[in-house]
């Protein structure tokens, strides 16, 4: 089969390999639509270590092409939503934390595609504990926003669980970059009062403030610190960081109060270090709450994400504003996200077979 892959540190392209096969628990799939991430691309230039002719990809929605013997809810023809977390159920640490980090010793061990099996841009790509990670394309749902829900609405709206926003908090999303604008719209869902989105690009301001934002700060007008305590004079409930680089935790410091919350979850480069400063976090004493992690996997909390889309609470298929066609158009696609046009949110590619 072809398939789209890291051929090496900051070399991308075609590459044939054997045709996957179904476990006991598996399903084979062929996607019907695929989304290239930002973390994609950054994989492919080494951020999260060397892959070699590794296939790039962890956001489609696919047709079943093939079912394991232990396989009951889907058969081939079905149409599924695939989240890009897709953990070892069996695993005894999801008993105990949540399933970002089935294996205590391996980070990030339920994020399969990309980091430790071949991904979503190929003819056929694999998923594990099918039963327990995928979930049918609901009536009501468009692939386009089906797609978004698997990675780029998860980890947003995970953002705004994790800072545990509260009715009327005042919260500050840092980054409206496709997950930034994400969370801003989960933290609108959870009830926020006030929203200050940090960014730039004109539609990506736009498209914030449609999703909730009530406030945009920009970098261009000076130091983001000072213009978000002046808004209201005061220091906000929590922060999402989304975007940036580890300064972007410094920051947050100093504008969530003591007993706040800070949810990060921005992809840092394995390269950076965090420096902060003592009294950034009130010398320790602040009882300002840290979180950071990748959005939680399965078919539960996908089904959850549709709902949330079925049921007209949001609209994350606004995020893909370029579109293409055929499956050899995923190179184009890829290419597009590594040089990032001003203009650029998401890209889709729409696959018939």
């Amino acid at each position: 089969m072809k398939g789209y892959a890291s051929l090496s540190v900051n070399k991308h392209g075609w590459i044939e390999k054997d045709k996957p096969s179904a476990g006991p628990m598996d399903a084979v799939l062929r996607p019907i639509a695929v989304s290239i991430c930002s973390s994609d691309t950054h994989a492919m230039h080494g951020g999260a270590g060397e892959l070699i002719n590794v296939i790039l990809g962890h956001e489609a929605v696919a047709e079943v092409v093939e079912v394991g013997s232990l396989v009951h809810e889907f058969k081939p023809g079905d149409i599924v939503v695939v989240p890009c977390n897709t953990p070892d159920w069996e695993k005894i640490a999801l008993q105990q934390r949540n399933s970002n980090n089935a294996h205590d010793e391996d980070l990030m061990s339920s994020f399969k595609f990309l980091l430790r099996k071949d991904g979503v841009f190929a003819e056929f790509f694999s998923v594990n504990n099918a039963d327990a990670n995928l979930v049918l394309l609901p009536e009501g749902v468009s692939t386009d926003a089906a797609l978004m829900a698997t990675d780029m609405m998860s980890t947003g709206f995970y953002g705004a669980e994790m800072a545990d926003i509260q009715l009327g908090d005042t919260v500050v999303v840092f980054g409206i970059g496709p997950v930034g604008l994400m969370a801003v719209a989960g933290a609108k869902l959870r009830g926020a009062g006030r929203i200050i989105a940090i960014g730039t690009r004109p539609n990506c301001v736009a498209l914030a403030k449609e999703y909730g934002a009530t406030d945009i700060i920009s970098y261009k007008n000076g130091n983001i610190v000072e213009q978000i305590l002046s808004l209201e004079n005061a220091k906000a409930d929590c922060a999402i960081i989304a975007g940036g680089n580890t300064e972007s935790m410094n920051q947050a410091l100093q504008i969530v109060k003591n007993n706040g919350t800070i949810a990060n979850i921005n992809f840092f480069d394995a390269a950076e270090s965090f420096n902060i400063p003592a009294y950034n976090w009130g010398l320790g004493m602040s009882d300002i709450t840290i979180r950071g992690g990748f959005c939680p996997g399965g078919a539960l909390r996908m089904k959850k994400m549709l709902n949330l889309i079925r049921n007209n609470r949001v609209s994350p298929e606004k995020l893909l504003n370029y579109k293409f066609e055929g499956f050899d158009k995923i190179k184009d696609a890829f290419i597009l996200m590594d040089e990032k046009p001003a203009d650029l949110i998401k890209p889709v590619v729409h696959i018939q077979w």
